[in-house]
């Protein structure tokens, strides 16, 4: 073990195996070999449950963490020295020992509409089959459009696209930073924006998780952290976390600094999006976690607290 005041002479990073997930994982492979040229700095594939199990919603299967289990679990055996992630798959709560120690700064936020076509979702006929993996898309979708058919969308990126290509489905909603960071942007016919289509807690950023007792990996790290992504992230991911916030609640949570001031925007809501509660606070950066807990509040005192219990029984 080095000292925490000493960069590691080599460093793992244990990566699920799909195209995005490595690519992310690539990124900050990068990123690191430029900080810290003496350190050499590899990448560990890996499949998860998550990946293997497709026939199912993930919020029938056991939510995000599915994704990242495995992963924790190199890092544990000490295979691997951290793990890079979407914030949006991971879960609010981090396991006992384990720590997100840099939040990366943030890609497009926001959903995509991608179709071969229709040029917007405004454009699809009654009927029309939109795929989306998200139980918040789907409540948004049923909300505004009720007229379309939604069907569970499950597999990587790459394998969404190839269904919609098979003409399984008529559109399909995805991560914009997802196509965006593969090179993908001319797939998407619309971005939807934050109005449209609230986007999920930490959708487009980096995090990074690490053994919290590696204060070696977290030093090196360190540099990385964008200051800006990440008062915003830990606001989102706080709102969600006081609500319960999993894949089994569709709920959204996006916070934006302007002019020194956080803003954060939030909803939860019955998949069937016949009930939505909204709501919206402002306050300085460095209140993060207690404008997302104090939003999640105001959130229960306007009727929140019966559409959780209502989601939750109808699990």
């Amino acid at each position: 073990m080095n000292s925490s005041n000493s960069v590691p002479s080599h460093l793992v990073i244990a990566s699920r195996e799909s195209r995005l997930a490595l690519w992310q994982a690539e990124h900050i492979q990068a990123r690191l070999s430029d900080l810290h040229p003496q350190c050499d700095v590899r990448i560990l594939g890996m499949t998860t449950r998550g990946d293997q199990i497709l026939d199912r919603p993930l919020s029938q299967i056991g939510g995000k963490g599915l994704f990242i289990k495995e992963l924790e679990v190199a890092m544990q055996e000490g295979r691997a020295d951290l793990a890079v992630h979407s914030l949006k798959d991971v879960p609010m709560e981090m396991p006992e020992g384990f720590s997100l120690t840099v939040i990366a700064k943030r890609e497009n936020p926001c959903d995509a509409f991608v179709s071969n076509t229709h040029e917007s979702i405004d454009a699809l006929p009654a009927g029309a089959v939109v795929g989306t993996s998200s139980l918040r898309r789907e409540s948004i979708l049923r909300a505004s459009y009720p007229q379309l058919r939604i069907e569970p969308l499950r597999g990587n990126l790459d394998t969404r696209l190839r269904k919609l290509d098979e003409g399984q489905y008529d559109a399909i909603i995805l991560a914009a930073a997802g196509l965006i960071r593969l090179g993908l942007q001319g797939r998407i016919r619309a971005i939807l924006t934050p109005e449209q289509s609230l986007p999920a807690p930490g959708q487009g950023a980096l995090g990074i998780e690490v053994l919290s007792e590696r204060a070696d990996v977290i030093a090196a790290l360190s540099p990385l952290d964008d200051a800006e992504t990440a008062h915003c992230v830990r606001a989102e991911r706080a709102f969600s976390r006081a609500l319960g916030g999993s894949c089994q609640v569709p709920l959204g949570g996006y916070a934006v600094l302007e002019n020194g001031v956080l803003r954060l925007r939030g909803f939860v809501a019955t998949p069937d999006g016949l009930q939505i509660v909204r709501g919206e606070l402002t306050g300085r950066p460095e209140d993060d976690e207690s404008i997302g807990r104090r939003l999640a509040q105001q959130l229960r005192d306007r009727g929140a607290n019966a559409i959780l219990a209502a989601v939750t029984t109808g699990q």
